[in-house]
C-alpha cells in the first residue's frame, strides 16, 4: 500500500509546531505505515498522537479515553469504518471525525456523510488538505465548545439568551399554532434574505419551495398531536425575490434540514391537546448534498470527459436489451478505439492527450441521438450503445459519421494533430443475446478492422472466430516452442551513417513453428507476456546471442557489438545480474561488445532498483540503450540518472521523414539531446534514401532498418563480412558492409 502522506513531502516544507496544542487525534488505520506516517506529520504539527491498527482497536481507545479528532481509514477487516463511525456517533458525539478513503470507497461516501463524519479526503490527498482540514476541524470543536459555554453562562439571561440565538449558523425558529411565525433568528437574513420583521406574523409557507410545501404540511401536522416528539425532513427553501443581499446561492432553492417539535401545554387534561405551536431548527445542508450529488457523479461518470462510465454503460445497456427483447428491435453495440493516440501522449505529453480525449468526445457527442450512449471506459476506449435502431445500416451510417468527423485536425496547444478511429460493430440479436457476447464480439471487431490497417469500422462476423482460435493455437504451441527448439535468432546490422560501417548488430528473434512456418515476434511476444513465459525466452534470446557472437569471433570477425532486448520481467527478477555476467563469461564475451536493449517504461517502473542493477553491468563494460526512445516517459531526469550509452529513436518518428525540406523537431531535439548527454543515436526504421539523408543532415550518428540491411541468420553474417571490401558497399543498393 502506498503512503498517502510521504516525509519526503514534510522535508520541503517549513513546520511550525502549535503552541499549547493539547488536542488529541486518534488515527485508525489497518495499515501500520499509514499510522506511523500520519502520526509523524501530527507531531511535527503539534499535536498528540495516538494510533490504533483496526476498528477494535480504535473503540478500546475510545472507551479508554476521549479523543478530540479521529483520522478513520473506512476499509479495514472485522470492524470496519463504517462500524467505529457509528459507535462514535452514539458514544463520543462531541468526537470529530475525518474518513480517509480511496477511488474504491466512493460507493460508501454519502453513507459516510450521513453518518455524521466532519469531512472526506480522498487517497491520496495533499499534506497541506489534510492538515487544513483538520484545523478546521479542531476551530470547529474549539467553537462548538465556546457556544456551549456561552450557553450556560447566558442562560439566566434574555437577552443574552438572543445573542446566542442571533449567532447560531442555523435558523431557529417558532411558530404558532396556526403556522405562523413568532420569532426567528439573525440567520435568516444571512441565508434567505428576508429580516426578522419581515417574517414575523407570516405563514411558514412563505419560505418553503412550491413542490415541497405537502413535506412540511405533514411535518407541522404530526406536532398538532405528538407531544415530545422531534421530525426531522430534508426540504428546499428559496430566498427572497428581490431586494436580498448577494448570496452565493443565486435563485436557487437552498436544501435544508428541518427539525420540528410541538409546543403543548403540560396541564392540559386532552393528551394531545394544548397545541400552542411549533419550534425547532433549520440547517444549511446544500454544501453536503452538492457534496453527494458530485460522488454520485463521478460513480458513474468519466472526470476527465464528463461522459458515462462503464458502470453507466452497462446499466443502460441492460434496460436497452430488455427493451429490445419486448419491442423486437434492433441495437448496437460499438467498440471505438483512437489510432495512434500512444504516439501522441507520449510525445506531446499527458496534458496534451488529455485535452485530445475531450476533443474527441465532444466531437464525436455531435454524431449521435439523444436516447444513444457514449461512454469512455479506458485510456482511448469508447463503448457506444445505440438503442431501437431500424437497420444494420443505421449503425454502419453512425460509424461512417465518426469517422468522416474525425478526419478534420485538432487543434491543441498549438499542434495541429490527426487521429483515426477503428470501431467494431455487433449487433442484437445476430451477433449476442446478452451485454457480455455482445461487448466482447464488438471488440473482437474492432480488433480486426485494426489488423487490417485501422481507421474505419467493421460488423462482427463468425469467421472473426478463427482468429480466437489461432491464438489459443499459438498460445498452446508457444509453450512447446522453447523444449524443442524452434526459435532462431536473426541479425539486423546498425550502420555509422556518417562512415557507413558496420557499428553493431540486433539480435531479432522468430518463431520457426512447424505449420504456420516463420512467425515474427508482434504475434507471439504479447502471448509469452501473457503466460509468463516471457522470461525463459529473453534469456535464450541472450544466451543464443552471445554464443552466435562466439561463434563469430571464432570465424575471424572481432568487434562487432551485439545488441539484444531484454523485457521488464528479466530486468527485475533478481539474478538478473548474474544471469548477463554468467552468460559473458560462458562465451568469454567482453563485456563491451554486449549491449542491452531496455524500454522507458520498464526503465521506470523502479528506477532506484535499476539504477543499482545496471551499475553492476556497466562495471564490466556492457552497454545500456533505451528502446523505442520518445514513446514512453523521455523524461531528462532518468537520463541524466542512468548510465545509459545509447538512445535508439522509435520508427514511428522515423516514419515521418517525407521531404528533406519538412521540420522534424522531436528528431532533431532526440539527436542534439544525445549528443548533449555523450549518447550515441540510432534511429531504427530507415527504410527510404530521404530518411538516411535527413538524419545524416542533422548529425545521427547511426541507423538501421530494410534499406540499410535486412535481417539475417546467424551463419548469414559469417558470409557477409568477409565480403565487405570498401566504404561504397555499405551504402543502400550495394549489398555489403564492412566491420568499424
Amino acid at each position: 500500500m502506498i503512503d498517502y502522506v510521504l516525509y519526503g513531502d514534510l522535508q520541503n516544507k517549513t513546520i511550525t509546531p502549535k503552541e499549547d496544542c493539547n488536542a488529541t487525534i486518534l488515527v485508525v488505520d489497518d495499515e501500520p505505515r499509514m499510522c506511523d506516517s500520519l502520526k509523524g506529520l501530527l507531531e511535527l504539527n503539534g499535536y498528540q498522537c495516538v494510533t490504533a491498527s483496526g476498528g477494535g482497536k480504535a473503540i478500546r481507545c475510545l472507551q479508554q479515553r476521549p479523543f478530540d479528532l479521529v483520522l478513520l481509514d473506512l476499509k479495514m477487516p472485522q470492524i470496519d469504518g463504517h462500524q467505529v463511525l457509528q459507535y462514535i456517533k452514539e458514544h463520543h458525539p462531541h468526537t470529530n471525525v475525518i474518513v480517509l478513503t480511496g477511488a474504491a470507497a466512493l460507493d460508501d461516501a454519502i453513507r459516510v456523510l450521513q453518518q455524521g463524519a466532519h469531512d472526506l479526503l480522498r487517497k491520496p490527498y495533499a499534506t497541506a488538505e489534510l492538515l487544513h482540514s483538520i484545523e478546521n476541524s479542531m476551530r470547529k470543536q474549539q467553537l462548538e465548545r465556546e457556544n456551549l459555554l456561552m450557553q450556560k453562562r447566558l442562560a439566566s439571561s434574555e437577552q443574552r439568551y438572543r445573542f446566542f440565538v442571533d449567532s447560531s449558523p442555523d435558523i431557529i425558529y417558532m411558530l404558532d399554532k396556526n403556522g405562523c411565525f413568532r420569532f426567528v433568528n439573525d440567520r435568516i437574513v444571512g441565508l434567505l434574505g428576508y429580516s426578522k420583521e419581515e417574517l414575523i406574523g407570516e405563514h411558514y409557507s412563505k419560505i418553503i419551495f412550491q413542490e415541497d410545501i405537502e413535506k412540511a404540511d405533514f411535518a407541522f401536522d404530526i406536532n398538532r398531536t405528538e407531544q415530545d416528539f422531534t421530525h426531522q425532513i430534508e426540504l428546499r427553501v428559496v430566498r427572497k425575490s428581490d431586494g436580498a443581499p448577494a448570496s452565493p446561492y443565486g435563485s436557487r432553492p437552498i436544501t435544508v434540514e428541518l427539525n420540528s417539535m410541538g409546543i403543548h401545554e403540560e396541564m392540559h387534561p386532552n393528551p394531545g391537546g394544548g397545541f400552542a405551536g411549533s419550534f425547532g431548527v433549520i440547517r444549511d445542508i446544500s454544501e453536503r448534498k452538492r457534496a453527494e450529488e458530485t460522488i454520485n457523479y463521478q460513480l458513474y461518470h468519466d472526470v476527465l470527459t464528463s461522459l458515462p462510465n462503464r458502470a453507466l454503460f452497462w446499466d443502460r445497456l441492460e434496460t436497452a436489451l430488455s427493451r429490445a427483447k419486448r419491442s423486437g428491435q434492433l441495437l448496437a453495440v460499438m467498440v471505438l478505439d483512437l489510432d495512434g493516440f500512444k504516439i501522441i501522449n507520449d510525445s506531446l505529453g499527458h496534458i496534451t492527450g488529455d485535452k485530445l480525449l475531450q476533443a474527441v468526445a465532444q466531437r464525436l457527442r455531435r454524431c449521435l441521438r439523444q436516447s444513444d450512449t457514449l461512454a469512455r471506459v479506458g485510456g482511448d476506449e469508447f463503448n457506444l450503445l445505440l438503442p431501437e435502431i431500424g437497420c444494420r445500416e443505421d449503425a454502419a451510417r453512425t460509424a461512417a459519421k465518426m469517422i468522416e468527423t474525425m478526419k478534420a485536425p485538432f487543434l491543441l496547444e498549438g499542434n495541429e494533430i490527426f487521429i483515426g478511429l477503428s470501431i467494431g460493430i455487433a449487433l442484437y440479436s445476430d451477433d449476442g443475446e446478452n451485454m457480455e457476447t455482445l461487448v466482447k464480439n464488438a471488440d473482437m471487431a474492432m480488433y480486426h478492422i485494426k489488423g487490417r490497417g485501422k481507421n474505419g469500422y467493421e460488423f462482427f462476423s463468425g469467421s472473426m472466430m478463427s482468429r480466437v482460435s489461432r491464438h489459443f493455437s499459438l498460445e498452446s504451441g508457444l509453450r512447446k516452442a522453447l523444449s524443442e527448439n524452434q526459435f532462431v535468432l536473426q541479425y539486423q546490422p546498425q550502420i555509422d551513417i556518417g562512415s557507413g560501417e558496420i557499428a553493431g548488430v540486433e539480435s531479432l528473434i522468430r518463431w520457426r513453428h512447424p505449420q504456420e512456418g516463420l512467425i515474427p515476434p508482434g504475434d507471439f511476444i504479447p502471448l509469452a507476456e501473457e503466460t509468463g513465459l516471457i522470461t525463459d525466452i529473453g534469456e535464450w534470446v541472450l544466451r543464443s546471442a552471445c554464443a552466435d557472437h562466439r561463434r563469430w569471433r571464432r570465424a575471424g570477425i572481432n568487434g562487432v557489438r551485439i545488441s539484444v532486448n531484454v523485457c521488464a520481467a528479466q530486468l527485475y527478477r533478481a539474478d538478473f545480474v548474474e544471469t548477463v555476467l554468467g552468460i559473458l563469461h560462458e562465451n568469454r564475451m567482453p563485456g563491451e561488445l554486449l549491449e542491452l536493449e531496455i524500454t522507458e517504461n520498464a526503465l521506470m517502473r523502479d528506477i532506484e532498483h535499476v539504477v543499482q542493477k545496471l551499475r553492476q553491468l556497466t562495471y564490466f563494460g556492457v552497454r545500456i540503450a533505451v528502446d523505442d526512445f520518445g514513446t514512453g516517459y523521455s523524461s531528462l531526469g532518468y537520463l541524466q540518472a542512468l548510465p545509459l550509452t545509447t538512445l535508439k529513436l522509435d520508427r514511428a518518428f522515423v516514419n515521418r521523414i517525407e521531404s528533406l525540406h519538412e521540420q522534424h523537431s522531436i528528431i532533431t531535439a532526440v539527436v542534439a539531446m544525445g549528443k548533449g548527454l555523450g549518447l550515441n543515436v540510432i534511429a531504427e526504421g530507415v527504410e527510404t534514401e530521404v530518411q538516411l539523408e535527413y538524419l545524416r543532415s542533422i548529425g545521427c550518428p547511426q541507423a538501421q532498418g530494410f534499406l540499410l540491411g535486412s535481417p539475417v541468420f546467424a551463419d548469414g553474417i559469417m558470409k557477409e563480412f568477409p565480403a565487405a571490401d570498401g566504404m561504397s558497399q555499405c551504402l543502400p543498393g550495394y549489398g555489403g558492409f564492412r566491420v568499424a
